[in-house]
């Protein structure tokens, strides 16, 4: 892990100023001579800038993004624990933790940081930004701020502005966490069992019914406690609570809540039509917290996307499951990326059992593909 550290103030969206940036970042690869093989990643909620580590389906030797042909970089995000400044941070004057004092930050801040990133590392073009959920959220907004800068963009499971099913979500997880007592009290533990019930929350909205039922059903009859479900939400929310902060999972979920790239811009449409580059959508055909129908309204206004879905059991955890799936996808749409196409005739809607659902349709002239 690498970290740059600016002296500069950085100005929040809410007008907040911190002090000092501090960010986190890997690495993979070298810069090529023409410069023109950098793949950036931007990670989730409670991800970190190892993308090799999280996404190991799709970051390594072989695999779609290859260290032996490409530059990647991942940064983690401002407010989060794992080496960017946050709440777990030092305030420079005070010399203590910030934890609750910590300011709002929005993913519009986040993109902020990485473009001055992107500065320090001297990079030029992008040739594939990539994100799922906060992750594409992030990726949604910097194409819009920086448009010319990103060759190919790809999002998955992911919407343009975040959902009020989406904000009800995180605002039940963050009143557990603010529920335990230990949360103020300054110490490096503060909030732990808070967020392990947060965390347990999160859980129904990442995976869904026919996942619980595939992966947690008991094979006996017999049983009338101890259940297999509920010592998978106590395990779910032991291993998050070990590896992550409280404040940091409040701020970040607050910067989720944030996210509407519409705001000051005139509506979503408007702005979405800003991004120029070739556009992957990818939605999870099993997504709870992000539907599909989320990722069909971002393919619709951005003028080049081509919107896919895939199938998986494991509902908003797809994105980071179905590593082949997803492959198959970049690998067709990387082939194709410079050809012209009408996102609106590549969508049409249909219903299947009352639940809506989006089907590709192939452009005529474009069924060999």
């Amino acid at each position: 892990m690498k970290k740059f550290n600016s002296t500069q103030p950085f100005a929040l969206e809410s007008g907040t100023i911190l002090p000092a940036l501090e960010i986190a970042y890997f690495t993979y690869g070298q810069l090529n001579e023409n410069r023109d093989n950098v793949i950036w990643i931007c990670h989730a909620l409670t991800g970190n800038s190892d993308a090799a580590d999280w996404w190991d389906g799709l970051v390594g030797e072989g695999k779609s993004f290859d260290p032996a042909h490409h530059f990647i970089v991942c940064a983690n995000v401002i407010g989060s624990c794992y080496g960017s400044i946050g709440p777990k941070s030092i305030h420079p004057k005070t010399r203590k933790r910030y934890h609750a004092d910590f300011p709002l930050v929005t993913i519009r801040d986040m993109v902020a940081a990485h473009q001055i990133l992107s500065q320090h590392l001297d990079i030029q073009k992008i040739k594939l930004l990539i994100g799922g959920s906060l992750g594409g959220q992030q990726a949604l907004e910097w194409a819009i701020v920086q448009p010319d800068f990103f060759e190919n963009i790809c999002v998955l499971a992911t919407n343009a502005k975040h959902s009020p099913w989406g904000i009800a979500f995180n605002e039940a997880q963050r009143m557990v966490i603010e529920a335990d007592p230990s949360l103020y009290s300054k110490r490096i533990e503060a909030g732990k069992k808070g967020l392990e019930a947060a965390r347990a929350i999160a859980m129904l909205s990442y995976r869904n019914y026919q996942t619980y039922g595939a992966t947690q059903a008991e094979n006996t009859d017999e049983k009338y406690d101890d259940f297999r479900a509920s010592s998978y939400q106590r395990y779910q929310g032991m291993k998050l609570q070990k590896r992550f902060d409280a404040w940091s999972y409040i701020t970040l979920s607050k910067a989720m809540d944030s996210h509407n790239v519409g705001r000051n811009r005139g509506g979503v449409p408007a702005a979405l039509a800003k991004i120029t580059a070739p556009t992957l959508v990818i939605g999870v055909q099993s997504d709870l917290l992000f539907p599909v129908s989320e990722q069909a309204e971002v393919a619709k206004h951005i003028p080049n996307a081509q919107f896919e879905i895939i199938q998986s059991k494991y509902g908003h955890d797809g994105f980071l499951i179905e590593n082949e799936a997803i492959a198959e996808s970049l690998r067709l749409f990387l082939q194709k990326a410079n050809r012209p196409f009408s996102n609106e005739i590549l969508l049409e809607e249909i219903y299947v059992e009352g639940v809506q659902q989006f089907e590709k349709r192939p452009l005529p002239g474009t069924e060999s593909f």
